[in-house]
């Protein structure tokens, strides 16, 4: 189904897209040296770079292999149909979960997730699925909100209850 070629070409190609934003968004803050010292993108701008670079030598030694036909066997499949069935199962419930989290607020999400996760996935019933995702909801809140004084995303739930 996807072959090794195919994926690391497209990590490859992916992580390198990711150093290259970094290095454009580092070049909005100065990479450059001032009075104080190096400037805010100095480090942003050599950490992508490095990513850009690495990325660049990954897709250089995954052609070299494939064109000289030495070493891993890159026509081998990496993720056969079963297997991408798995990756989704875990995939797609993240991606709701990121959705859900921008519209009625992370604890909220983290209350669906959970929810769902362990009635789904994990075939638990209804009172320790619902127990687990509301106490790991609690504790996050007290854990983050109240004692490290660190705000989530808030949806138009957490008002109604006063959060």
């Amino acid at each position: 189904m996807i072959s090794r070629l195919w994926a690391e070409t497209a990590t490859a190609i992916a992580t390198g897209v990711y150093g290259l934003v970094i290095v454009n968004g580092a070049l909005d803050f100065g990479i450059g040296w001032d009075s104080s010292g190096p400037q805010p993108g100095a480090f942003p701008f050599y950490a992508g770079l490095l990513v850009a670079l690495a990325s660049l030598g990954t897709l250089a030694l995954t052609w070299r292999r494939r064109l000289s036909g030495v070493g891993t066997n890159l026509s081998e499949t990496l993720l056969d149909r079963d297997q991408a069935r798995r990756v989704a199962g875990f995939l797609l419930p993240m991606i709701g979960f990121v959705l859900l989290s921008v519209t009625l607020g992370m604890y909220a999400a983290t209350i669906l997730y959970l929810v769902f996760a362990m009635r789904v996935q994990g075939r638990y019933g209804w009172l320790p699925s619902l127990a687990t995702a509301l106490v790991s909801a609690a504790f996050f809140y007290l854990a983050l909100e109240k004692f490290f004084q660190i705000g989530l995303l808030k949806g138009p739930i957490e008002p109604l209850l006063g959060l």
